[in-house]
């Protein structure tokens, strides 16, 4: 049963699991689980996702009942016009604040303006030897886009060299293989944490909050960040 965080006449949301896709992808031909589907059956009608998180990103996940207020919710979160908050497991020790003011391109070669401001949460430093240093260094960073570029944060961090600890595209393949093979960790460590929005009905502000997946609370532990 996925874990429904927000539900009215108009819109519902999930704390959607790490590794589940959205919907059908002909990317990920390997899938035959999806949120749409999942939370189309547990609540009896149909329903239409009003934006996208990555198949390895857990948390809020937001659809609705209906054709109109999907494309008016799209609609915002293209303008955006959705606060959106993540919380991100980083390679190395972040600055405590930071800004990341850099254009991303799109698949046919356009660049986009894109920009993320973040804020360092914990730091930590294990007796873990990586390459050629004695301790490995972590960063827990509380991420806001303010652009809505896919593979916003990924690129953002890679960019600045503290990559996701778990993106097998744009992060650390050594780290990702030193957390898969001393910890069993495949799971990259990003979380949609909180969606804040003016609501399209009624006017009201809705906040939307999803509480971390196992998976990223095991790494916290491990950082001991509890």
């Amino acid at each position: 049963m996925l874990e429904i965080l927000f539900r009215d006449e108009h819109l519902i949301a999930i704390n959607k699991p790490h590794d589940l896709l959205v919907h059908r992808s002909n990317i990920a031909a390997d899938a035959e689980v999806f949120a749409l589907q999942l939370l189309r059956d547990q609540v009896g009608q149909k329903v239409y996702p009003v934006h996208r998180i990555d198949r390895k990103t857990g948390g809020v996940l937001l659809f609705a009942f209906d054709k109109a207020i999907e494309i008016v919710m799209q609609k915002r979160f293209m303008e955006n016009k959705v606060s959106k908050k993540y919380l991100a497991i980083l390679r190395g020790h972040t600055p405590d604040n930071g800004e990341i003011d850099y254009a991303l391109r799109k698949e046919n070669g356009t660049l986009q303006e894109a920009f993320t401001i973040y804020h360092t949460l914990k730091r930590a430093e294990l007796d873990v030897a990586f390459g050629k240093h004695a301790t490995s260094r972590y960063s827990l960073v509380e991420a806001m886009p303010k652009t809505g570029r896919m593979h916003q944060l990924r690129k953002h961090f890679a960019h600045i060299f503290h990559p996701i600890i778990g993106d097998r595209t744009h992060g650390c393949n050594k780290q990702n293989k030193l957390f898969k093979e001393k910890w069993g960790m495949t799971t990259m460590l990003l979380h949609a944490s909180k969606l804040t929005f003016e609501h399209p009905v009624d006017g009201q502000m809705i906040t939307i909050e999803a509480s971390l997946q196992p998976e990223f609370i095991k790494v916290k532990t491990l950082m001991g960040w509890n």
